[in-house]
């Protein structure tokens, strides 16, 4: 063991190293707890001029043969370094402490003292520099939190043979060594390294010889009883020759724990940092909760210099109820000993009137012995933190509306639907009242509403929505009904901001509800379509800039929304219009057939789509049943579909056979598509290219006539569903007619199948949105089709009504298009049916045939004008005709006669001059008939005239002002 050099002196009075060795033993603990940080090896002559200025006013070594130390009163303050402040005298403490310690550990001996120093104090009255008496107090026990209670120091005596013959509790504490083991204990032996022993030897002998000794000494605990290996340690030593009650030289020994010492040199820097250093406000708080302790932070926070703060309290820092709060808080720490971490405190600072936010650590601080002295508060200026937090939560819970504003605005094409979700994002969330105003002018479909430039054009109130009450604006304006129309006076804000296009802030009316409004112009395409108002009630934070621009950027939304909506809504039924105009109007009537239909449009989500349907009356009392769909939705499949419609109705007043029409029909929608017509269309045909799909018009049709008089029914398909037939008392079927390619493919052939219907039968003809959607494949729709048509004898409305209910027809993704036909042939007796040779006597027996079914069907006002007409068509087919000559007269609504030959001559009508003789005659069936014409037949012509039935309200026109009117 190394031995730091210490200087060892010769005292020349036994007595006067007594005296000093107990002088010492107080001033060492006296040097150790004020200087904290002095050189651990002194000169005795430092030493003994220390020894005067101990708090217990001795004198110094040899100056006196007492070797009791005498105490003359507590010391006033507290030592340096001493964190509580208690003001404890420490040489009492040391000389209290030293003495209790040896008396106990002298009592542990089982032979008592061997001869040892004594160095108990004696008890004397101690006087105050008045000279008053302070009785026994002093030499009571320091308390709790002293200096002493952090350093550790212990004492112990040696004795004349050299061995520990005293062992206080302290040097128990200190080495962790018992005093039944320590006395008798050679301490060379015990603390020093083998090789430095002899060295200790004569140390030893020295200080026996009445020597003095202090140094630094590094030493090891001895061997633990379990065998282990002892501690190391350091300590600064004190050693005072004494002398026995024999006469025999014994040594008193004080021990401090250097490392303790340098710990708390440590912990006395960091104090000093802390207080003086540090960029956060300290307090060290008493049990009184009050401040003994601020740095020089806090006092630059709240004014004043750090002593101006000792004694205060919360309540001169913070508002009541803050302080109440916070000292309830301090209370709890106190009691409890659990800190508080970022406890966030609010008030204000000396010559401001800035709310300001600190946040702020509390916890207990104990003395050394564990004693709570008090609360350490460490305050940290949150002001700029919980603004920019502030700052970063707006900025979130805007992005987060946007976002909830884009995911849940527009999702309807509904005007009203559009403004309702945008009061449905904002309220609570961004205000607590919300309405929407829109235009009538944009509702009513007009493309740019009347006085728009003033701000006071006729607005609708079409959404409202409140998070406070049922009646939101006590003491303002009386509140508008929605649905109600209303404008705004020309000066008011709400007017200003339609002008403008501007938001602008609506003053609150004094005692209402509201305390901040926004109103906020609707902007779709730089064009205003309506007014928002947004608005917050007293208690709710006012509008600021950043919400104003939040309310532009969702009105804005919105805006698009409802513009998009409302120039769908106008497409929409534009389309619609035309879409009915172009369909058969009321209820449709034909000979022999008893037709329902329904036609359902798309819903307001999806566009308008090109199904239609039709009843063609064709000559004879045929009927044409047609039902078709254009590829594609909106305006566009409108305007094809219409334009195939009227190619229909022209193709079939032709009288042309279903494939025939079909067709024509090809090569009408082929032309559709190419600006230069069917022709172009035809020669780009023939030409290699890419096809552009989007000039392609597509459509499926089927095309049905139907003769009442023979039931029989011919169709023709062109990439359309089957027709379906119910006869009766038999299950409903799907007729096998060949489905050819749709219209505007071009290139293939249609085929005829002509079906013979019973009388009584169903006919249905339909579209795909009928039995198809994205739920339900085709086949499952048209078997549920199939399958709704069990009872046709039911009245056919009833029918239709029955079929639409059954199947799933709300789907919206189509048009649907149904057409319906009960057959009723004409009677064997309502016909009238003659077959003529060809000869001149013809024309004669074919009046008399006339004549007769015509009095049978007491149709005789008829009689002169049919005979007249009989007798020029049978005469023009003796003449322009070949073959033989069938006459057949039809009664139904109106009565139809028709004549037959081969010839493939169609008659021509002309315009005969004053001068000629003939050329007349068709002239005169147009003049006396309602309707004539001529159509080819599988044998040759038929030639038809059609007269209205006396009681249908059409007048007959009279012969013989028909035949003067020619000439």
């Amino acid at each position: 063991m190394s031995e730091i050099p210490a200087k060892a002196t010769e005292s020349e009075d036994p007595s006067d190293g007594a005296r000093a060795g107990v002088a010492g033993d107080s001033a060492v603990a006296g040097a150790t707890g004020g200087a904290m940080g002095d050189a651990m090896t002194r000169p005795r002559g430092d030493a003994r001029t220390e020894l005067t200025n101990t708090p217990w006013g001795g004198t110094p070594a040899g100056a006196s043969g007492d070797a009791r130390p005498r105490t003359t009163g507590a010391s006033t303050g507290s030592p340096t370094g001493d964190p509580t402040g208690t003001g404890t005298d420490a040489g009492a403490d040391i000389g209290t402490d030293i003495g209790a310690d040896m008396r106990r550990a002298t009592a542990k001996s089982p032979g008592g003292p061997r001869g040892g120093a004594s160095v108990e104090p004696s008890v004397e009255p101690s006087v105050e520099p008045s000279g008053e008496p302070l009785g026994d107090a002093m030499w009571q026990s320091s308390p709790p939190g002293s200096i002493y209670d952090y350093i550790k120091v212990a004492s112990f005596s040696i004795g004349a043979d050299g061995l520990v013959d005293q062992w206080s509790l302290r040097a128990e504490q200190l080495f962790g060594i018992s005093p039944e083991r320590a006395l008798g204990m050679d301490p060379i032996e015990a603390f020093f390294e083998p090789d430095q022993r002899e060295r200790g030897q004569r140390k030893m002998a020295e200080i026996l010889d009445g020597r003095e000794w202090t140094g630094v000494v590094p030493f090891r605990m001895p061997a633990a009883e379990d065998g282990g290996p002892g501690d190391e340690g350091l300590a600064e030593v004190y050693v005072m020759p004494t002398t026995t009650e024999d006469g025999e030289r014994a040594a008193v020994c004080i021990v401090v724990d250097v490392r303790t010492l340098r710990s708390i040199e440590t912990d006395l820097a960091a104090s000093q940092a802390i207080f003086g250093q540090s960029p956060f406000g300290f307090l060290l708080i008493d049990t009184d909760l009050r401040v003994r302790r601020a740095n020089k932070r806090f006092a630059s926070v709240f004014g004043g210099n750090v002593e101006s703060h000792r004694g205060r309290t919360v309540h001169d820092y913070l508002p009541r109820s803050e302080a109440e709060r916070v000292a309830a808080t301090l209370r709890r720490v106190l009691e409890t000993g659990d800190s508080i971490t970022d406890m966030h405190v609010t008030g204000f600072i000396p010559g401001s009137d800035e709310r300001r936010h600190w946040s702020i650590n509390l916890y207990r601080v104990h003395s050394g012995s564990g004693r709570p002295i008090g609360i350490a508060w460490l305050g940290t200026d949150i002001t700029s933190r919980r603004a920019a937090a502030r700052e970063a939560a707006a900025a979130r819970r805007n992005l987060a509306l946007l976002n909830e504003a884009g995911a849940r605005i527009g999702n309807s094409l509904d005007l009203e639907t559009t403004a309702r979700e945008l009061l449905d994002v904002v309220v609570p969330g961004f205000c607590d009242l919300a309405t929407v105003d829109l235009y009538q002018g944009l509702l009513a479909g007009d493309e740019t509403p009347r006085a728009l430039a003033d701000g006071s054009a006729e607005l609708r109130r079409v959404a409202f929505a409140s998070a406070v009450s049922d009646a939101p604006f006590i003491g303002g304006p009386a509140p508008v009904a929605v649905g109600a129309v209303h404008h705004y006076p020309f000066n008011s804000p709400c007017a200003d901001a339609l002008r403008t296009a501007r938001p602008q802030r609506v003053p609150a009316e004094d005692g209402g509800l509201i305390q901040s409004t926004l109103a906020v112009p609707m902007v779709a395409h730089d064009t205003v379509v309506g007014l928002a108002q947004f608005s917050r009630t007293k208690g709710s934070e006012p509008f600021g800039d950043r919400d104003r621009a939040l309310a532009v950027e969702l009105a804005a939304r919105a805006a698009v929304c409802i513009d998009n909506a409302r120039l769908y809504r106008r497409e929409h039924e534009r389309a619609l219009i035309l879409q009915r105009s172009l369909l058969p109007p009321g209820d449709p009537e034909a000979s022999g057939l008893d037709i329902a239909c329904r036609y359902l449009p798309g819903n307001a989500a999806t566009e308008v789509g090109g199904d239609w349907f039709d009843v063609i009356e064709l000559p004879g009392h045929r009927t044409a049943l047609v039902v078709g769909d254009v590829m594609g939705r909106g305006l566009r499949a409108a305007v094809a579909m219409g334009e195939l419609r009227t190619a229909v109705r022209t193709l079939a007043l032709l009288d042309l056979e279903p494939a025939e029409v079909l067709s024509a029909l090809d090569e009408i929608a082929r032309g559709l598509g190419t600006p230069g017509g069917v022709q172009q269309a035809t020669r780009a045909a023939r030409q290699p290219r890419d096809a552009d799909l989007s000039e392609v018009y597509l459509a499926t049709c089927v095309y049905a006539v139907y003769d009442s008089v023979t039931r029989r029914c011919t169709f023709a398909n062109a990439g359309h569903l089957p027709p379906v037939l119910v006869e009766p008392g038999e299950s409903a079927l799907m007729l096998d007619v060949p489905p050819g390619m749709p219209l505007g493919v071009g290139g293939e052939p249609f085929e005829e199948v002509e079906v013979e219907l019973p009388e009584g039968a169903l006919l249905a003809l339909y579209t795909d949105g009928l039995v198809e959607s994205r739920d339900h494949p085709l086949d499952e729709g048209l078997q549920a089709f199939v399958g709704a048509l069990t009872d046709p004898s039911r009245p056919l409305e009833d029918v239709c009504d029955h079929v639409l209910n059954t199947l799933d027809t709300h789907h919206g993704e189509d048009d649907i298009a149904l057409l319906m036909a009960r057959v009723q042939g004409l009677p064997a007796d309502s016909v009238g049916d003659w077959t003529l040779p060809r000869e001149p006597r013809s024309v004669g027996r074919a009046r008399e045939y006339a004549r007769t079914q015509l009095t049978a069907w007491d149709l005789e006002p008829l009689v002169d004008t049919t005979e007249l007409l009989v007798s020029e068509l049978v005469t023009n087919a003796l003449r322009y005709g070949e073959g033989e000559i069938r006459l057949r007269l039809l009664l139904d609504r109106t009565l139809v006669c028709e004549v037959w030959d081969a010839g493939l001559v169609q008659p021509r009508r002309r315009r005969a001059r004053d001068t000629d003789e003939g050329g007349r005659g068709l002239q005169l069936v147009g003049l006396l008939s309602a309707a004539w014409g001529s159509r080819r037949t599988p044998a040759g012509k038929t030639v038809w005239f059609e007269l209205p039935l006396p009681d249908g309200g059409t007048p007959l026109t009279d012969p013989a002002e028909a035949l003067l009117s020619l000439f």
